[in-house]
């Protein structure tokens, strides 16, 4: 008889929906994102349920102004939208925004609390807002969403890529945004903004260092080159009016 095969040892499959970044090293060049394939938004044009379009960039981005004009605009064409933001969005997720950004103790917060702060946070906006919302056939802008924390928690805090994926699955089961906006500014034009604001002192967040800026305006770059078909990236130092024209137009391709 002729001798056996050696079974070939079998392998991990990889992740579904894995859309993270490596841990930074300070002081070294942010690493490139550890993906497998993201599942594939939804398509707005063909499905009948509402759309997620989330909001993302480094703070004085100019993400809260825009997604007032954007909501305009889909009002004025008959759209059904819903605003929302993180954290907040809910009574809990209000509670958990002041805790992070205003509350004295939050000079405290580890990073790992951080981490699942956000994460608590998100998990009922999902929940409580975007799914019945979605359903409803509803159009959701909303001012950050997982995406965030996988730059500003995996990337600016450091925090290993596997626990902010599955921390972030846990969260959001599987609702993923069908478009994600940045609107990328460079650290220096973003620390700037903030610094001279005069509606609000800035929070916790807005007063971290440029350098930590840096690092997540890179994150967000290196996410939109990953996953193309999900992301758009808008010149957020141009206007106003210029930004508003631009993704009105993009987003008129993507959903009709």
């Amino acid at each position: 008889m002729p001798p056996r095969k050696k079974a070939k040892p079998k392998t991990a499959k990889k992740t579904a929906s894995k859309a993270v970044v490596d841990r930074v090293p300070a002081k070294k060049k942010t690493a490139a994102p550890v993906l497998a394939k993201e599942k594939k938004p939804r398509s707005a044009k063909k499905n009948k349920r509402g759309v997620l379009i989330s909001f993302e960039g480094s703070e004085g981005s100019g993400k809260t102004s825009q997604i007032s004009r954007l909501s305009t605009r889909l009002e004025d064409a008959g759209c059904d939208v819903v605003c929302t933001r993180e954290p907040g969005g809910t009574d809990i997720g209000e509670e958990i925004r002041h805790l992070l950004k205003h509350a004295s103790a939050s000079t405290k917060i580890s990073p790992e609390a951080e981490l699942l702060l956000f994460a608590a946070s998100r998990a009922q906006l999902v929940r409580e807002v975007i799914v019945p919302s979605l359903d409803k056939g509803k159009i959701i802008l909303c001012d950050r969403f997982l995406d965030s924390t996988t730059v500003y928690q995996g990337v600016g805090r450091q925090i290993s890529a596997e626990p902010v994926h599955i921390i972030n699955t846990f969260a959001v089961g599987d609702i993923i945004p069908d478009i994600t906006i940045v609107l990328d500014i460079p650290a220096e034009t973003g620390f700037d903004r903030i610094r001279h604001r005069t509606t609000d002192l800035p929070d916790r967040m807005e007063n971290e260092t440029i350098d930590f800026y840096r690092k997540v305006r890179e994150g967000y770059l290196l996410l939109a080159k990953a996953l193309p078909e999900r992301f758009i990236v808008v010149d957020g130092s141009r206007s106003r009016k210029w930004i508003e024209d631009k993704l009105w137009d993009e987003l008129k391709q993507r959903i009709g």
